[in-house]
């Protein structure tokens, strides 16, 4: 990179530290799209003219509200409850919401600012959003969840709708926690409308949503493996985190005949040698989706398995092709991507949201390891909310085989125009480069049509 473009990175940065150095998270977000789009706004001054950049780092609304609830005891509880309504120059705001104790305003204008550009990429008519609340789900009783979801809604029902902002789920947030905010947004407003996506399939969800981020992520992958005539059929697989993400990450791996390796979980990771197989999947989703345990249980069930505990995934004692990153961000570091590139790595995909840290990706692209960026390989998700959306807004269901086809279709696309702005004179791809352009043109020209709003 030029030092003029260097310069004038270092100046953007600047400033947006001056507004909020504390938001460590957030500003990683923004570097990582500025070291790319920067050089490419010198080459196409009209977005320099109407200041885009400067614009779209800044959310359009920020709303912070106070949560109380009662807990099974009959004692008060507070939380605090977060919606960053950051983009909606291309559709009403789309992003999740979670709850998670380490929520904090910096993490949810990161995962807002990336949902943006994620958005974008799918091609459908979304904006960027993010919310959450730093309640902690684990541990609760039902009904201690209940009174939290429903105190959350009472608040964020005066800033959401169909047309407006529709939320998602995130990490603590799934079908239980979905149930409880519709049936609160529907009784408050007295209306039945698509509010919010990842709801049951009786009541207006959308078949394979819960699967899309972990297959949409593989079927990226396999597109990447593709362009370069190789397949995943064969491949040997590490995958960290044992959600939903990494749970249909498995699935599909081993449906397209790769062999998954690891999961993983905050107290360690296991080691499968001979591969997880379907059985051990069925375990690891009644453990977690339904028992809420840890995942040494895992090796406890089956011998053939090994447990470490307090390691990640990237420590795993055997060559890898693949590494799909499914558990949370900053995961995967500089160190663990050397030791992935000593184990013979090919591809990296991103399950989850920013895992892998900018040192683990200037590594990744130095040694020749193609890397897809969060943004673009875990677009599925909210690709199809987006595809819920459109079934609410119509009053049809889709088919399972409907909703896959469309999804396989949507991450082809994503791929390709990774690949228009991301291919060099050599035709080499840089992912991270080609999803951050590619999704900043079309929020960028939408915005300049609209005005300065």
């Amino acid at each position: 990179m030029s030092n003029k473009h260097q310069d004038r990175i270092d100046a953007f940065m600047e400033m947006v530290k001056a507004k909020g150095e504390h938001e460590v998270e957030f500003l990683q977000a923004v570097e990582e799209v500025a070291e790319t789009v920067i050089p490419f706004i010198a080459d196409h001054p009209k977005y320099e003219e109407h200041k885009i950049l400067e614009r779209i780092i800044e959310p359009e609304r920020t709303i912070i509200f106070r949560v109380p609830w009662i807990d099974d005891n009959g004692k008060p509880q507070i939380n605090r409850g977060y919606r960053v309504e950051f983009n909606s120059a291309i559709g009403p705001y789309k992003g999740g919401l979670r709850f998670h104790p380490s929520v904090n305003l910096s993490i949810l204008k990161f995962l807002g600012f990336e949902q943006i550009f994620k958005n974008s990429l799918t091609t459908l008519p979304m904006g960027g959003g993010k919310g959450g609340s730093d309640f902690d789900p684990k541990g609760k009783s039902d009904n201690e969840v209940m009174r939290f979801c429903q105190s959350f809604m009472t608040e964020l029902s005066r800033h959401i709708g169909a047309d407006t902002d529709v939320p998602a789920g995130d990490i603590g947030v799934g079908g239980r926690e979905i149930g409880y905010m519709f049936g609160q947004y529907k009784r408050i407003r007295n209306e039945f409308t698509g509010v919010l996506t990842g709801k049951g399939i009786n009541w207006g969800g959308s078949l394979i949503r819960p699967e899309a981020t972990g297959y949409g992520a593989v079927y990226f992958i396999q597109n990447m493996l593709e362009r370069t005539g190789d397949e995943l059929r064969g491949k040997s697989v590490a995958i960290s985190g044992s959600g939903n993400v990494a749970q249909f990450a498995i699935e599909k791996v081993l449906q397209l005949g790769g062999k998954v390796l690891t999961c993983s979980d905050s107290s360690g990771y296991v080691f499968a040698p001979d591969g997880i197989h379907s059985e051990h999947l069925d375990f690891l989703k009644d453990l977690k989706n339904v028992r809420r345990g840890r995942i040494k249980e895992m090796s406890d069930a089956y011998p053939e398995m090994q447990f470490f505990p307090g390691e990640r995934v990237w420590n795993l004692p055997v060559n890898v092709d693949v590494a799909i990153p499914c558990a949370t961000q900053n995961e995967l570091n500089g160190d663990d991507a050397k030791k992935l590139t000593d184990k013979g790595i090919k591809v990296v995909g991103e399950g989850a949201n920013m895992p892998s840290t900018p040192e683990a990706i200037a590594h990744f692209h130095s040694t020749g390891v193609l890397f897809a960026p969060g943004k673009a390989s875990n677009a599925g998700g909210v690709a199809t909310s987006g595809l819920e959306m459109s079934q609410n807004s119509l009053r049809l269901s889709w088919s399972r085989e409907d909703v896959d086809q469309r999804l396989q279709e949507i991450m082809k696309s994503i791929h390709d125009q990774c690949v228009k702005f991301g291919r060099d004179d050599q035709g080499k791809v840089d992912y991270v480069k080609g999803a951050n352009i590619a999704g900043f043109v079309k929020v960028a020209d939408a915005m300049i049509d609209q005005g300065l709003v």
